[in-house]
């Protein structure tokens, strides 16, 4: 028995070292000034002005990494499932990352021209694939997130040990899945024909993520969670 934990918790260690090591080249995906170094001041400083949203893109990608991080303090070991289901959030993390970028360039862009954006939507067709897109790889991350804290809290009740933690990191992230899915259908729902401003929206939507502190607090005090 002690062979097969010593084994799994290697295997945790390399599989958490590799999700690490994703997570980072999906920011370097982000970097400001693109592949090519600014050799001038004008462009040094059009490169600076997509900072804000770097650090937005930033935020958003720590978000999912960090909740990989805190479901691994609740499945300190490895098993098939585990893996595969981190695996996926790699996956989905990689994809993520152009519609993430594109969005909140397009944001801070649409905010002030100082915000340098590559992606300017056309028509009210190119919203809706955005936010679609967006929506979806939200929704697809977060949902992952969610069936890892679920796994963990099958395998603890399983192993005669407390599973309210892992069930309460289940409950967090099913509020942004649900958001992102819901996003995503608000886009695909729209009639063309709505007012631009409408087109918001969608984006609007994720202001809903503050719910994760309520259904948290609740969920802490049902089951008696200090």
């Amino acid at each position: 028995m002690n062979a097969i934990v010593h084994r799994e918790g290697v295997e945790a260690g390399r599989l958490d070292m590799f999700v690490d090591g994703a997570f980072a080249f999906t920011l370097t995906l982000l970097v400001i000034g693109g592949d090519v170094i600014p050799d001038s001041t004008a462009k040094l400083l059009h490169a600076l002005g997509g900072i804000p949203a770097f650090a937005a893109c930033f935020f958003q990608i720590a978000f999912f990494w960090h909740g990989h991080v805190h479901w691994r303090e609740r499945c300190p070991e490895s098993d098939a499932r585990s893996r595969w289901l981190s695996l996926l959030l790699v996956f989905f993390a990689l994809i993520f990352i152009y519609p993430l970028h594109m969005v909140y360039a397009s944001v801070f862009n649409g905010i002030s021209p100082i915000f340098p954006s590559e992606f300017r939507p056309a028509d009210t067709s190119d919203m809706r694939i955005l936010f679609t897109c967006f929506g979806l790889c939200y929704a697809c991350m977060a949902g992952t997130l969610t069936l890892l804290f679920r796994h963990a809290a099958k395998r603890a009740e399983r192993e005669g040990f407390d599973a309210r933690f892992a069930q309460l990191g289940q409950w967090k992230w099913s509020v942004p899945a649900a958001i992102g899915l819901a996003s995503a259908l608000v886009a695909l729902l729209m009639p063309d024909s709505a007012p631009g401003i409408l087109w918001m929206l969608p984006g609007l939507m994720y202001a809903l993520l503050f719910l994760i502190g309520p259904v948290t607090t609740r969920f802490r005090r049902r089951h008696g969670l200090v």
